[in-house]
């Protein structure tokens, strides 16, 4: 993916990164709840799985916010133009894999590219962990067994700023359903304004 370097002489936020860059834990979680009525009445009718729509919705949050399409090796920041999505994959066994798609803001055709990709690991495929080379990527993890209230991520240093987007089971809730989301950032790139713009993009794209 093509991606611009951030000028650090004039972007707005350098105090702040160059500020939480010296924390040793410089990210935070932010869970809420989303509303997924329209979702679960209109799936059949519309041919959608509710697993690869969040994920499509989620990448559509994802890019509704220019910091969660930045990146940093260094004191070099480089904000990405279109993402991968590296969600875990469930197999029936019990363990997971991840696999990388290509976002595209067509639905129908990331779903296509989506279900492909789900094939693709389910028929047997290594673990396929991202080694530090591919930046352009957000991680996605979905926990349809559990309502949660609060989830934190594993994390390998300081330095990973990569954004985690976790969700959890679709339960009832008054005359519709909704489920727990979370978004996992590094603060040197995002603040609590650009996680509310996530949600709201997200909650946005979860209506078919």
């Amino acid at each position: 993916m093509t991606g611009q370097i951030v000028d650090l002489d004039t972007w707005d936020r350098t105090a702040q990164f160059r500020f939480f860059r010296t924390f040793d834990r410089p990210h935070y979680a932010t869970t809420v709840r989303m509303d997924v009525t329209d979702l679960m009445e209109r799936r059949k009718d519309l041919g959608l799985s509710p697993f690869r729509h969040a994920i499509w919705s989620i990448g559509k949050g994802l890019h509704a916010v220019p910091e969660l399409c930045m990146r940093f090796k260094g004191d070099r920041v480089t904000r990405y133009d279109r993402l991968l999505l590296s969600p875990t994959i469930p197999l029936d066994n019990g363990d997971f894999r991840y696999t990388y798609m290509a976002w595209n803001p067509n639905r129908d055709h990331f779903d296509t590219h989506a279900k492909d990709k789900i094939v693709e690991v389910r028929a047997g495929a290594p673990l396929n962990a991202n080694d530090g080379t591919i930046e352009d990527v957000a991680y996605l993890s979905c926990l349809p067994w559990l309502d949660y209230t609060a989830l934190d991520n594993a994390l390998p240093g300081p330095d990973d700023c990569i954004p985690r987007v976790s969700w959890g089971k679709i339960v009832p809730k008054g005359d519709g359903f909704d489920m727990a989301m979370t978004l996992q950032v590094h603060h040197a790139l995002v603040d609590g304004l650009q996680v509310a713009r996530f949600f709201d993009a997200t909650q946005e794209a979860l209506a078919p």
